[in-house]
Formats: C-alpha cells, structure tokens, sequence
C-alpha cells in the first residue's frame, strides 16, 4: 500500500491492533461494566484509574481496555470538557443469535437512551433494531 501523499510504502504489521475507543465524562467503566454484562463471551481486559495529583478525578478511569465477544474496545473519562459527544454515525453493530437476545439486547441498551429505529422487519433485515443508550453510545442490532 502507497500513502499517496509521501509516495513512500506503508508496510502492513500483522501484529497492528486496532481499537474502538470510546471517550466519556465520568461513565466510563459504569458503561463498560454494563456491555460486558449483556454481551455474551465479554470480559474487562485492564483497567487503569487516574490517582492524586493527576489531570483526571482521582479514581476515574484513566484508560481501560475490554472485550464484547473478543472484540476489543478501550475508553476513558476525558479530564477536558469537549463541546462534542458520541454520534449515532458511528455505532457498535451486533448480529444476534435468536429473538430473545435481540429483544433483551434492545430493551437494556435503550433503557434511559433512545431508540433511534424500533425493532422490526425493515428491507436489509428480518429484525433489526437502532439505539442510542444512555451514556450516548450507539448500537444497531440485527437478527440476520
């Protein structure tokens, strides 16, 4: 692969990882702890808390890393007040197993959120769900 603007090779790392990462205020590991809760096969990786003295409030997350079914995500509580927020154009898409776990799925996540498309029969999907929960991440659920 070329960069086209530094006409120099860009060599591929096998080993390269690549992250969502996820910034909020002050609900960082409330809402990790959360995905990790309704997502099956997840887990907390690390957690790393500001201490005394640090930019951040002491005892918030300084960086975390977690899994929702081995797929690997990190976040923070930002100490900087940022005059933008999480966006629905970009959302964590999960292909369920049955309609009970769509169902679950959709009522936890929209919980005190938004629902952005009910569930239902759309043309692209059997059933397919669109929410915004409450710490304003979003999540398009779809039962293939």
């Amino acid at each position: 692969m070329v960069c086209p603007r530094l006409h120099a090779p860009i060599t591929i790392n096998l080993s390269m990882r690549v992250s969502t990462f996820l910034m909020f205020h002050s609900a960082a590991e409330e809402a990790m702890k959360s995905y990790v809760s309704l997502i099956p096969n997840s887990r907390i990786v690390a957690i790393e808390r500001y201490g005394p003295g640090e930019s951040g409030k002491e005892g918030t997350t300084k960086q975390a890393v977690f899994e929702l079914n081995k797929t690997r995500l990190m976040c923070i509580d930002s100490p900087v007040k940022h005059p933008f927020t999480f966006t629905p154009a970009t959302s964590l898409f999960i292909d369920c197993d049955d309609p009970a776990q769509i169902d679950h799925l959709f009522e936890c996540l929209s919980e005190g959120g938004q629902i952005l498309m009910p569930l239902g029969s759309y043309g692209f999907s059997h059933r397919f769900g669109w929410v915004q929960d409450k710490y304003g991440i979003s999540w398009q659920l779809n039962l293939p």
